[in-house]
């Protein structure tokens, strides 16, 4: 089993979620589900001693590190591995260096699966770690640039790679601005969904899929980078 860090979450999951999962990350803006994810970032990368690949497309290499070292969370930069979509998308001019490799944009998914291979191989083959988490932040930029054809057909490569590597992967995809039938094909690939609801300003998470029965929702407050339950 591979612990979320959320203690009560793990809990209800029996000790985590099952290694070789495909979760999709599902949520309406402003719900902070980016801590979110950062948080199950840092404890595979720094509890579970897990290799962590993330693709962001909504900030730059440089700036997730920082808020990292901002809310003084020490990551084993040697297990951290960044694609970077947005740095050149913005005019700036980048080199690749250890933990980030910089696509051109979103909508070069070939090159996002050129700089996910690198870093595979990198972990697996040159510094054997085997255990590997891939973040995806998040799909509702990728399917913006691309239609759900060509997201799907990139998706199923990794999801692929990540079960057969005992591995997790999670997936982010805002809630309420996707058709239901292109969720519906998504939905396909993932074993999972970690599903994010905000009502009367409260923010509340659950896993449906995992499990017999969903867990029951709880309710998070976000504090710094802490993801607590109430």
């Amino acid at each position: 089993m591979i612990e979320t860090g959320i203690s009560e979450l793990d809990k209800q999951l029996g000790g985590g979620i099952k290694k070789g999962s495909n979760i999709m990350m599902i949520g309406p803006p402003m719900s902070r589900k980016e801590v979110i994810l950062n948080h199950i970032m840092y404890h595979g990368a720094a509890k579970n001693k897990n290799a962590v690949i993330t693709v962001n497309t909504y900030e730059t290499g440089a700036g997730i590190l920082e808020w990292f070292r901002e809310n003084k969370l020490i990551l084993p930069l040697s297990r951290i591995g960044i694609v970077d979509c947005i740095t050149r998308m913005i005019g700036v001019e980048a080199d690749d260096d250890d933990n980030i490799k910089i696509a051109n944009h979103p909508v070069d998914l070939t090159g996002i699966g050129i700089r996910i291979s690198q870093f595979l191989e990198e972990y697996s083959m040159r510094k054997n770690v085997r255990k590997i988490q891939l973040c995806v932040n998040s799909l509702s930029a990728l399917l913006l640039y691309s239609n759900i054809r060509i997201v799907y057909k990139f998706l199923h490569v990794y999801t692929r790679r990540i079960k057969a590597a005992g591995g997790l992967g999670i997936y982010v995809l805002e809630s309420g601005i996707h058709d239901m039938q292109s969720i519906a094909t998504l939905n396909h690939l993932f074993d999972g969904v970690m599903e994010i609801k905000s009502e009367n300003g409260k923010n509340f998470i659950r896993v449906i899929g995992l499990s017999p029965k969903p867990t029951l929702w709880l309710e998070y407050e976000i504090d710094g980078a802490k993801v607590m339950i109430t």
